[in-house]
């Protein structure tokens, strides 16, 4: 009686055994199947949300047939206990697995956002404020904080390293200024200390501000140490600079796209380098590494004048007759629409 007893239970043990074994292989078989999303799907986890409560929202939404299994799993493992809040994108042949996988690790969406080089402050803060994703700062309160990062210069202007930066949904427009000045601050100060010798620059906000001439200069890449070269010839020359972008910066939005004669004779615009010597107060616009890099390593020669030949590139003389001539070879008889000159044809 005994025995047979004895084989009942061991019978019932394997069998349960068998069972559970089967039950988990089928558990797992579908924790490890694609959900039923057809396309990428945006979910906000809220702070303090569950593991259960995007379940039970990707049963709702017939993603998951049996989201009673995802939890299950999820408890008995202890895997998707802690989550971490914020935008998740679920794509297509996610599994349940995978799905726990990000949730735990954080995996959540970003969104790119790109400072060109050579915009203003206010092009920077228009291209932040069409992020719909982004968390807006009161005005008032950008205003401060703008103020408080440029603290000990003459503005913002400059101070923003033009980059590719990235940013969470709900990330605060102020936290992705600081990176930026940050990446700035950090770029220049490591340009700073390997800059060339016997530079007219007092400091690395004075070569910013450089930087920022050439990055409005420069039409193409191969010519900005050139360019670099012209202005630290004439600052030691103690010539004006007499650079277009300088002016049309100082006209700010009364500028309408023609700089005229009256402009280049303004001298209540400080920041009109036809009339006032040195650099300008402050940066232009924001310059990117290889300006920054010019601006600190300008390329050695003799010229001091350049003229746009109309195809992106300059005409670079060292005698003011030579330049005339360049100014009547590829401005006036061609009367190119894009005239920049340093200086113009006007210089006294």
């Amino acid at each position: 009686m005994r025995k047979y007893l004895f084989k009942a239970i061991v019978s019932s043990v394997l069998l349960t055994g068998l069972l559970i074994v089967g039950s988990w292989q089928l558990l797992l078989r579908y924790i490890d199947s694609p959900m039923a999303i057809v396309a990428p799907q945006h979910y906000m986890l809220e702070r303090g949300s569950s593991l259960a409560s995007v379940a039970r929202w990707l049963g709702n939404k017939g993603y998951v047939e049996y989201p009673q299994i995802i939890i299950l799993y999820s408890r008995i493992t202890g895997e998707g206990k802690h989550i971490q809040a914020g935008e998740y994108v679920f794509e297509p042949m996610l599994t349940p697995r995978r799905l726990i996988e990000k949730l735990t690790g954080g995996e959540i969406n970003y969104y790119a956002v790109t400072f060109v080089e050579g915009s203003r402050l206010s092009q920077l803060l228009a291209t932040i404020a069409a992020q719909s994703r982004m968390e807006h700062s009161d005005p008032a309160l950008l205003k401060k904080h703008i103020k408080w990062l440029a603290e000990g210069y003459a503005s913002g202007e400059g101070l923003f390293f033009p980059d590719t930066y990235y940013y969470y949904s709900g990330m605060s427009d102020l936290d992705l200024l600081s990176q930026a000045s940050r990446r700035m601050n950090q770029i220049l100060t490591d340009a700073w200390a390997q800059r060339a010798d016997k530079l007219p620059y007092k400091t690395a906000y004075q070569a910013l501000i450089m930087a920022s001439l050439i990055e409005k200069e420069t039409g193409v890449a191969y010519e900005r140490e050139q360019i670099a070269g012209v202005f630290v010839r004439r600052l030691r020359k103690k010539m004006r600079l007499q650079t277009d972008p300088t002016v049309i910066y100082g006209l700010g939005e009364s500028f309408d796209g023609n700089l005229r004669s009256r402009d280049l004779k303004d001298s209540t615009n400080i920041y009109n380098t036809y009339r006032h010597f040195g650099l300008p107060p402050s940066p232009i616009a924001m310059p990117g590494k290889e300006a920054i890099y010019a601006a600190l390593h300008p390329a050695a020669g003799d010229s001091l004048y350049f003229v746009a030949k109309g195809d992106g590139s300059h005409y670079f003389s060292s005698t003011f007759e030579e330049h005339n001539r360049a100014v009547r070879k590829y401005q006036l008889q061609q009367r190119k629409k894009n005239y920049r000159s340093a200086p113009g044809p006007n210089v006294n």
